[in-house]
């Protein structure tokens, strides 16, 4: 079996706000799985019922070959969570908090010191195994979030937003982290909001109101837009973009620079002519095909789902 998580109409409601609406997907073991969508999206709920900590309300869950709610306890032991906001106890030293971890994950007391040793210094904390958790500077602390949630050598690792509160250069060594993990047979399934650390994915589903709106390599999902994005260049871009707000043809308006980039709306055939003629009262203008971006894919997808189910 090649797949590390497969859910099946996995719904969630609170009351009458429906969180997660019958969501579909299936995960391929030893691979990194970005998970995208707007705030408030579902993203969190989802994957707090794929660890077991949330009971669904409907639809069926299989982790690792086991299922969920019957294997929880099974589950667990093979899983790595790590929260977006730090959990970790803020009175307790680096030590503490890795030792506390250790064990209620199962970890033997011959390995504990071992793998806490290894990881501190793979995450560069070495210096501040006795400091005070809640002493750590926010890229200190999302790497020992990381560290604990690895200390049980996790098969799955499910991390929700895991380099909010980070400079660069500790994201992309964060990054370059998972897919050693990943190379070595981890799964991940992660979060986020920025598009640059889900270009990195292997695979990646969009979410939007609950509802799972795309999925596939980056490079799939980028075909998606075939001609609809272009840019526009001309010599007033704030006329430019306000022309271009009052057709019914332009989905999305982005500046970047000196230049707009536009999301044309589904079915727009021959989109720089149309664009030229909304022009027409604007010289020296350049419009061009360019290639999208995951971030032109998340907006398409999340405006006009979002507008065809609000």
């Amino acid at each position: 079996m090649n797949t590390a998580i497969r859910v099946s109409g996995l719904t969630k409601t609170f009351g009458r706000f429906t969180a997660v609406d019958c969501v579909d997907m299936n995960i391929p073991k030893q691979t990194v799985y970005g998970f995208i969508g707007p705030n408030g999206s579902g993203k969190t709920t989802a994957i707090r019922m794929m660890c077991g900590l949330l009971q669904p309300t409907a639809g069926e869950i299989e982790v690792l070959g086991m299922k969920i709610p019957e294997q929880t306890e099974q589950i667990r032991r093979q899983v790595g969570y790590m929260t977006q906001k730090f959990s970790l106890y803020s009175d307790l030293s680096v030590r503490q908090n890795m030792q506390f971890m250790a064990k209620i994950m199962g970890v033997g007391r011959r390995e504990r010191k071992k793998r806490m040793l290894d990881l501190l210094e793979k995450f560069k904390l070495s210096s501040f195994i006795d400091r005070r958790a809640g002493d750590l500077s926010g890229g200190q602390k999302r790497r020992l979030a990381l560290a604990t949630a690895v200390i049980h050598q996790p098969r799955l690792l499910l991390l929700d937003e895991p380099t909010s509160e980070v400079d660069p250069n500790t994201r992309r060594d964060f990054w370059d982290e998972l897919f050693v993990m990943c190379e070595a047979g981890t799964t991940i399934l992660v979060t986020t909001h920025l598009m640059d650390e889900a270009e990195r994915c292997h695979n990646l589903a969009i979410i939007n109101e609950g509802r799972k709106v795309a999925d596939g390599s980056p490079a799939e999902l980028k075909k998606v837009l075939g001609g609809r994005l272009l840019s526009v260049k001309g010599p007033d871009v704030r006329t430019i973009r306000k022309l271009l707000a009052e057709s019914p043809e332009v989905l999305a308006i982005t500046q970047i620079g000196i230049s707009l980039r536009i999301i044309l709306a589904e079915d727009v055939a021959d989109g720089p002519a149309k664009l030229a003629n909304s022009l027409a009262a604007i010289g020296d203008k350049k419009i061009e095909t360019v290639t999208p971006s995951i971030e032109d894919v998340f907006v398409m997808m999340t405006r006009e789902n979002g507008a065809n189910h609000g």
